[in-house]
């Protein structure tokens, strides 16, 4: 009997295919979920407990807070599926908040959703899927998938304002062989329309916005809380070493930060540098901000090295356009990227992820860390 390849790409009918799905409790992994179910799939959901949320973090908008997790398990039953909560408290604190608030106090800008992504969800909930005997595991996000020949490769999704492969290039080969994306192909209105047809509870639950772990966007807060000492005051200078005046701790700045440096000058300053030795934050004009040139570490390859002989773009930022460049990897845990055009406020601790169209769209290269 000749078995067709089913909608995730596998040699196996829908009823004998186990799904893993990570249920973060909003509209977009709860629509994948009823989906996968709708289309005959063994469906398990999981929920991740990633942190201890008081009241003002359960009342914002953000993702797997307590309330959350009642709304995955409440979709999970509605569904008729299984459905598990990891308590992944520990891991995430080592993972994502430790790092969150070590880059802050190196001078950097860092993106805890690649590193949460990078460890509990794809790492330790890939194991955990794994261990299940699971064909695959499918999440929410905002990225499309194309699977041949057992091999799986990610490409930016239909709705570009939406697409989170940015927040994806730190996935390894394996497991992206292993992970499915039904939403890259189709936009937000239609995912709510789905969810409202399989009377979900979070048909109409708003966008989580914020850092899960980061009530109403204070981060300062956070890393008072786990390093109160961070708060060293220091001088804030200009490109020539003269000093202009004094801020309250470097995580109070980002590179290309332009409000809060309280500084009166003819044309706008903006955060140029910070120097996390001195503790000192150097400003100047916009145009010193820009850079062609970019150094890349701890580089994450999903093709092989000959696609990078050609241009292709890359994105240094997660709202960032596009950009064409020149990718000269040095070795196989670093690269010199050189921009056809200068990019303002480029800032170390952030991702730049590297894209190159073919026949089937926008597929994602990788990326690596900005020095």
């Amino acid at each position: 009997m000749n078995l067709e390849t089913n909608s995730i790409g596998l040699l196996k009918k829908p009823s004998e295919t186990t799904v893993v799905v990570a249920m973060s409790g909003g509209v977009d992994s709860s629509t994948v979920a009823g989906i996968m179910k709708k289309e005959g799939y063994k469906v398990i959901g999981i929920t991740l407990k990633l942190y201890n949320d008081g009241k003002e973090v359960s009342a914002s908008k953000q993702c797997c807070s307590g309330q959350d997790i009642m709304d995955a398990k409440r979709v999970a039953h509605r569904l008729g599926i299984e459905h598990k909560i990891l308590y992944y408290q520990d891991k995430f604190k080592q993972g994502v908040i430790d790092n969150f608030v070590e880059s802050y106090l190196k001078g950097e800008t860092p993106i805890p959703c690649v590193q949460c992504n990078q460890t509990v969800k794809f790492k330790d909930l890939f194991e955990f899927s794994k261990d299940l005997n699971a064909d695959a595991l499918v999440t929410g996000h905002y990225v499309k998938s194309f699977t041949r020949n057992n091999q799986t490769n990610m490409y930016r999704a239909l709705d570009t304002n939406r697409d989170q492969s940015y927040f994806l290039f730190n996935t390894t080969r394996e497991q992206l062989n292993f992970l499915r994306f039904p939403l890259g192909g189709m936009l937000k209105d239609k995912t709510r329309e789905i969810a409202k047809n399989l009377n979900l509870n979070v048909a109409d639950k708003p966008d989580s916005q914020d850092i899960c772990f980061v009530p109403n966007g204070d981060y300062a807060s956070v890393i008072e809380k786990f390093k109160p000492d961070s708060f060293k005051k220091g001088n804030i200078k200009d490109l020539n070493g003269k000093v202009l005046g004094v801020h309250d701790g470097i995580i109070n700045f980002t590179i290309g930060q332009r409000k809060g440096i309280k500084i009166a000058n003819k044309e706008p300053l903006y955060v140029i540098k910070i120097d996390p030795d001195k503790h000192e934050i150097i400003v100047g004009e916009k145009i010193h901000l820009a850079k062609n040139k970019i150094n890349l570490h701890k580089l994450n390859l999903l093709d092989n090295k000959n696609v990078f002989l050609d241009k292709i773009k890359v994105k240094v930022r997660s709202t960032g356009k596009l950009l064409d460049a020149k990718v000269n990897l040095t070795n196989s845990e670093n690269a010199e990227v050189i921009l056809d055009n200068p990019e303002y406020g480029i800032s170390p601790g952030q991702a730049c992820v590297f894209y190159k169209t073919d026949e089937t769209g926008e597929k994602c290269l990788g990326g690596g860390w900005i020095n």
